[in-house]
């Protein structure tokens, strides 16, 4: 068995462009004054330190200045798709009559392509060929939706096609779990909060929706791990070999705490504050 796979390339699409964003991240999502943000703010509200062009004033002291929940957030290329695609270029600022609709359309784009992040992954697992036709129309339609008008995109039932995809994406799991020997761990939806798991076999575990808040998973091995949905706030994965996670996200690697030996699947990046 081989505990690496093909990541979803980094030109498809589903990662973040903020310099072809309107900054809709800063300005249609709310905020609440706590760990992440220094301050409050309202849905559809521009952040104090958004600038004329878009760009955040204090990108490169978000963590200093007190709001390091914003170098957590990933859009998965959301914000671009809907700032060029369905709105075609034109800003909320030189077509305020727009901004309302853009700011609800952008968490839905957010969500679908969450979705369309995952069933690439899964379409580059050979474990997963089984379910590989039901994945392409899965991706297929999804993509679709995210072509559709902002009214369309508005009406969309993401509730219901995240309940469908996530049929395809726990069978790709079960897959590509069954192919590490041994007994594999299951901790889903497991109360991890602190728990002391450094130098841990984790390969094949289900961690889906996990809570790994400051947990100790120094050195820990979760090769082909499901990880779908766990929240690793200010997880230890010093040294922590994570190729081959399951569905793991640019936004999971953020919320931790890693180093140079932290072993990454290719199709993500170390984070900065690392």
């Amino acid at each position: 068995m081989s505990d690496q796979h093909q990541a979803p390339p980094a030109d498809g699409g589903l990662h973040a462009d903020c310099a072809n964003c309107f900054g809709l991240c800063c300005v249609a999502l709310p905020f609440a004054a706590s760990a992440d943000f220094a301050v409050n703010k309202d849905a559809g509200t521009p952040c104090t330190n958004l600038l004329d062009d878009f760009r955040c004033g204090i990108h490169s002291q978000l963590r200093e200045r007190g709001f390091p929940g914003c170098t957590v957030f990933d859009c998965f290329g959301a914000g671009q798709k809907v700032s060029q695609i369905t709105f075609g270029g034109t800003d909320w600022r030189q077509a305020p009559g727009s901004a309302g609709k853009m700011f609800a359309v952008f968490p839905v784009m957010r969500q679908l392509h969450e979705l369309l992040w995952y069933l690439t992954e899964a379409l580059t697992l050979p474990a997963a060929a089984p379910v590989h036709a039901g994945l392409r129309k899965a991706l297929a339609d999804t993509e679709a939706l995210t072509r559709g008008s902002a009214d369309e995109l508005t009406g969309v039932d993401v509730a219901a096609l995240r309940h469908d995809i996530n049929t395809l994406l726990l069978r790709t799991s079960e897959l590509v779990r069954a192919e590490v020997p041994g007994r594999k761990k299951n901790h889903r939806g497991a109360d991890l909060i602190g728990a002391k798991l450094r130098g841990a076999d984790l390969r094949g575990a289900n961690l889906r929706g996990a809570y790994l808040i400051a947990a100790d998973m120094r050195g820990a091995d979760l090769r082909s791990a499901d990880v779908i949905g766990a929240d690793f706030r200010d997880t230890n994965l010093r040294g922590a070999d994570l190729t081959g996670a399951i569905f793991l996200t640019q936004a999971q690697l953020n919320a931790a705490k890693g180093d140079a030996a932290t072993k990454l699947p290719p199709a993500l990046s170390r984070p900065a504050h690392w």
